[in-house]
């Protein structure tokens, strides 16, 4: 299970570091292989391999008759690459990955249960304080009765 925000880097050849905490159970899952991919919200979503394959035969299911349902899986799987960890927990982000979501050096890598997302740290900044500003008003059904 990964969850909280890391602050990290985005060294001269493009890699990051995946964080120490995590480096051990992707180890066990996956022997540290991963999928980078481009999210609608202008992120890059890191799956371990296992927990991607049946996203993706997910969405390899779905009609593709449908433009959005096109659109979507043009996104998710057409974007979609395969990267290993190194000896030091580093990752590759592609160059067009990078320029889609528009990572700079400073990125933070912020859990999400079963996958990770990986934001340009000012867009993050920018997430959170669109999430601080959402009212009752702005409340999906789903959330309704919802409590902390």
């Amino acid at each position: 299970m990964f969850r909280g925000v890391t602050q990290l880097s985005l060294d001269a050849k493009g890699r990051i570091a995946i964080p120490a905490r995590y480096r051990g159970e992707l180890v066990s899952k996956c022997s540290g292989h991963l999928i980078v991919t481009a999210d609608p919200s202008k992120c890059l979503l890191v799956y371990p391999q296992p927990a991607w394959e049946p996203i993706e035969q997910r969405l390899n299911g779905l009609s593709s008759f449908n433009p959005k349902t096109r659109s979507l899986q043009r996104l998710l799987i057409g974007n979609a690459i395969d990267v290993e960890m190194d000896g030091a927990g580093r990752i590759l982000v592609s160059p067009p990955l990078r320029r889609f979501a528009g990572l700079s050096k400073d990125v933070v890598l912020v859990g999400q249960g079963e996958k990770f997302e990986l934001w340009d740290e000012g867009k993050w900044n920018q997430e959170i304080e669109d999430a601080l500003s959402f009212s009752e008003e702005d409340m999906p059904p789903e959330l309704n009765g919802f409590s902390l």
